[in-house]
């Protein structure tokens, strides 16, 4: 079944002890476009993000948003600084003995002091990031291929009524085109009696411009393919594989064996019908411009 190149995914998960966000949205696109924002610190998991992005999509502009948030993970530790703590234990035992005051130093009051302990980070695993990145991306495309996936269906629904009310009006077209010849014979034969004031006109003759006249106004080569196309046009929404670029072919030749019709027809009621069918194809054309 079609889908949408248009959606939005999200998926939030904690893993060794990173909150991980990642939100996936794109819009239609002739091509494959993808761009990933993320903090430079992780901007190392750009191309495995598109990678995996490009796995899911076949076209489409996307754009894909990397948090990932590592204040409360194992990575922070607190390094105790002993050669700072040293020295100012040994200043304040010095100035104790030389001023004569209460040496009262305790591990509490030198804790305070700048640098006897700083907090570090150790170096973050980054395969370990990349996996449970993409772990989480992964959950985000699950829901963004869905939601494209219901979005198709839609899409699926209207173009496949507009092709069956096109196809009808393609059925009256086909009754009407003999009609069309009937008519134009009785008109000249009528014409040619006005002028002959009543006289009998040359049988041979007027079946001689009736053919020349069918022949002008043959339609039934395009109202054979045009059925065709609509019978191509559910065979394609029905696919499992992207077919945005062949409906969107197939609708430029739906267009054009319409036009044909409407120029050979020459006639006031298949000229309305054209008119009724090419707003119907342009209706499909404006969607197909978003199906994948």
């Amino acid at each position: 079944m079609i889908k949408s190149m248009t959606g939005y995914g999200r998926a939030v998960q904690e893993l060794h002890g990173r909150n991980i966000t990642v939100e996936v949205k794109s819009v239609n696109h002739r091509y494959f476009d993808c761009t990933v924002k993320t903090s430079r610190m992780f901007s190392f998991l750009e191309d495995p993000v598109k990678k995996a992005a490009q796995g899911a999509v076949s076209r489409g502009k996307m754009d894909i948003y990397v948090s990932v948030d590592d204040s409360h993970s194992d990575d922070v530790q607190v390094v105790f600084n002993e050669h700072i703590f040293e020295a100012y234990l040994h200043s304040m035992k010095d100035m104790a003995e030389k001023y004569g005051l209460r040496d009262d130093v305790s591990v509490s009051s030198l804790g305070r002091y700048p640098e006897v302990f700083s907090i570090e980070k150790r170096e973050a695993d980054a395969d370990e990031i990349r996996q449970d990145v993409l772990a989480v991306l992964e959950a985000a495309l699950a829901e963004y291929t869905a939601m494209r996936a219901r979005e198709g269906e839609r899409m699926y629904e209207d173009i496949s009524s507009r092709g069956k009310y096109i196809g009808e009006m393609v059925s009256g077209i086909a009754a009407r085109a003999p009609e069309v010849v009937a008519e134009y014979r009785e008109r000249i034969t009528q014409r040619i009696r006005e002028i002959l004031d009543g006289v009998q006109p040359d049988e041979g003759r007027l079946l001689t411009e009736a053919a020349l006249f069918a022949d002008r106004t043959a339609i039934d080569e395009e109202l054979v393919r045009l059925g065709s196309h609509l019978s191509q046009l559910e065979d394609m929404l029905q696919d499992t594989v992207p077919v945005g670029r062949k409906l969107d072919f197939l609708v430029q030749e739906l267009n054009r064996e319409t036009n044909t019709i409407g120029s050979k027809a020459n006639d006031l009621t298949i000229t309305r019908t054209v008119v009724d069918i090419k707003a119907e194809i342009e209706k499909i054309r404006e969607q197909v411009q978003n199906i994948e």
